[in-house]
């Protein structure tokens, strides 16, 4: 279990793009299945994980945001469940991404007769209580509550033959590492695990070293990388002029738009100045209530909103195609954090764009961003804003200033 993860990439057995899903070992019934979803053909992701998911193998899944993370493990795991006892649990950091698993797992465990259960908080226990007694055969579930429900004698692991860690990196993020640490000691040493992550940074290499046996890595696109199709650019501009840059945007593009803040509390004053510029938008933070939180997002769904605004605690869940804009309105505290949230767009193959607003004295942020994507991110100047509002164009010495971190009301570095 102490064994180094073997960390190259995998390469062989790749399935022709012709084949569909026919080749990767799926069974005859998930194959109708995933026909009569349409389902035409599987992403990288699916190509590589899959194969080795069924056959049993501890999978570290390296990919971009939107590549199709969730049925390279929810397939494999129905299968094996369905042929071998033993239980299956996924483990996601938010209610949402939870809700969403639950929505793609769903449709292929009932066809095999299998029940499965969402454990999340913000919802009642007695609901949850009542399920897990029927003996569901794969519980999905956010950490914290998984907790819960095994202190008060409602779940047990003991049987958990498959563990999946979804957006595993986020969950270190939000700080479930010690509740993680706690459920493995729950767990059965003899298991299948399966991380996936758009990003892989040290703390999950010592997970895989500590808990997983001889684990593949099936990475389709280096650590950080930035969804293919997304294209991107940073407006420097003084923080009072951020609403002002916002509304002339909003007016440029007519699509669903995903705008994200740093803080809940600057959440609700963006929603209120987007909705006072006309336009119809949602708010999604930990604030909000389950109910809130689904009616907000299945709102942004169908077009009764045009704008939602999350903060990048509820930020996973959001699984939305079609997005047409990602805007960070305040960058994030975290530079991998900037790969997950501009991944909401660009997804299943269609374009996207990133646009992110940046203060005179962000330099150093947004060169941890560069470093992080290994690209320079175009700064653009909005050509409907009062010049004197930008910090700097293209053009002058100051965006050199900038990119070294200083900040230019001061003329010295600034400190992080």
């Amino acid at each position: 279990m102490d064994k180094k993860p073997n960390i190259s990439n995998l390469t062989q057995g790749v399935n022709p793009p012709e084949a569909g899903f026919y080749g990767l070992g799926i069974a005859p019934k998930i194959l109708d299945i995933l026909e009569r979803m349409k389902f035409k053909a599987p992403t990288p992701i699916q190509t590589k994980a899959i194969p080795l998911g069924i056959q049993g193998k501890d999978i570290i899944g390296v990919a971009q945001t939107g590549t199709g993370k969730t049925h390279s493990f929810a397939i494999p795991m129905v299968q094996r469940l369905a042929q071998e006892k033993g239980t299956g649990l996924v483990l996601a950091p938010t209610r949402e991404l939870a809700i969403q698993i639950d929505d793609a797992i769903r449709p292929l465990a009932h066809a095999f007769g299998m029940y499965t259960v969402c454990l999340i908080g913000g919802a009642p226990m007695q609901p949850q209580i009542q399920k897990l007694r029927r003996n569901p055969r794969i519980v999905i579930a956010t950490p914290g509550r998984l907790i819960d429900h095994i202190w008060q004698g409602n779940a047990s692991v003991d049987y958990v033959s498959m563990l999946v860690l979804d957006e595993a990196d986020r969950m270190l993020d939000m700080g479930f590492a010690p509740q993680i640490e706690q459920i493995f000691r729950f767990l059965p040493r003899n298991r299948q695990t399966m991380l996936f992550s758009a990003t892989i940074p040290k703390e999950i290499m010592d997970i895989t070293s500590k808990y997983m046996k001889l684990p593949v890595s099936v990475e389709i696109a280096p650590s950080g990388t930035t969804a293919e199709r997304v294209t991107q650019e940073v407006f420097i501009v003084r923080r009072e002029a951020k609403l002002m840059l916002l509304g002339r945007i909003l007016t440029q593009y007519r699509g669903a738009v995903l705008l994200f803040s740093r803080t809940k509390h600057n959440a609700r004053k963006i929603v209120k100045s987007i909705r006072d510029m006309g336009h119809r938008a949602a708010e999604i933070h930990s604030d909000r209530s389950l109910g809130q939180r689904r009616e907000a997002l299945e709102g942004f769904k169908s077009g009764k909103y045009k704008v939602l605004v999350a903060t990048d605690i509820a930020a996973r869940g959001i699984d939305v195609t079609g997005i047409e804009l990602v805007i960070n309105f305040d960058l994030p505290d975290d530079a991998q954090n900037y790969v997950h949230r501009i991944g909401r767009t660009g997804r299943a193959g269609h374009p996207g764009h990133a646009i992110s607003f940046a203060t005179p004295d962000q330099g150093q942020d947004v060169s941890a961003i560069e470093k992080l994507i290994r690209a320079t991110l175009p700064i653009s100047k909005h050509p409907q804003i009062p010049s004197e509002q930008f910090v700097q164009s293209p053009s002058n010495n100051q965006a050199r200033h900038f990119r070294r971190g200083f900040d230019r009301n001061r003329n010295r570095p600034r400190r992080f």
